[in-house]
């Protein structure tokens, strides 16, 4: 199992990562496929630092929640390719992000930590 503390080094890492991917994976064209992995990205940073771990700045989003947006947001990242049409240009990146996201919330402790 992940504990809160770990998921929070990964949530920034994976934000990081789907920030910087079209640079790193060469798909950064100006279109879907190169902005929703980075808004993906921001949107994991941001609600990363207002989730109820040991890793936030203000914990006012319960872990259970922030762990449902990680489902609906990796289920949606790796459907996109095809669901968006862009499956032709870039795919594979998209895919095993957002599986691997999925990974972490099944394997992640479901329980706060951080006492307020």
């Amino acid at each position: 199992m992940i504990d809160t503390r770990t998921h929070g080094i990964i949530d920034y890492l994976t934000g990081a990562l789907l920030i910087l991917a079209p640079y790193i994976f060469g798909f950064a064209t100006g279109g879907v496929e190169q902005w929703l992995p980075q808004l993906i990205g921001v949107a994991i940073i941001v609600m990363s630092l207002m989730t109820s771990y040991e890793l936030s700045l203000a914990k006012v989003i319960p872990l259970n929640v922030h762990l449902g947006v990680d489902v609906v947001s990796g289920i949606f990242l790796a459907v996109s390719p095809w669901l968006l049409g862009y499956a032709h240009v870039i795919w594979w990146p998209h895919v095993l992000v957002g599986i691997l996201e999925v990974v972490v919330v099944v394997l992640t402790k479901r329980t706060d930590t951080v006492r307020h």
